[in-house]
């Protein structure tokens, strides 16, 4: 008998004597390059925030234009308000 119920608690599931952590969560791309950008006004009218240099690119009609790189919304290149 005194097996029978021995054999009846160590079958239970027993609670974990330390606080479980909660689960972690995947880091993506973006997460992981958000350190070091900056917000620039891009020529459309909206506020982007981009991780890379800002080059000078030529037009096709032979001017330069400022842009902004690798920017959040996973545009490469975007145009900037001068």
């Amino acid at each position: 008998m005194k097996v029978l119920t021995l054999a009846l608690l160590f079958s239970l599931p027993m609670g974990h004597l330390t606080p479980q952590k909660p689960p972690r969560q995947p880091t993506t791309q973006l997460a992981r390059r958000s350190k070091g950008g900056r917000w620039y006004f891009a020529a459309s009218g909206h506020a982007v925030y981009c991780y890379g240099p800002v080059m000078t690119l030529p037009r096709a009609n032979g001017e330069l234009q400022r842009v902004a790189t690798f920017c959040r919304d996973g545009s490469t290149v975007v145009p900037l308000k001068d």
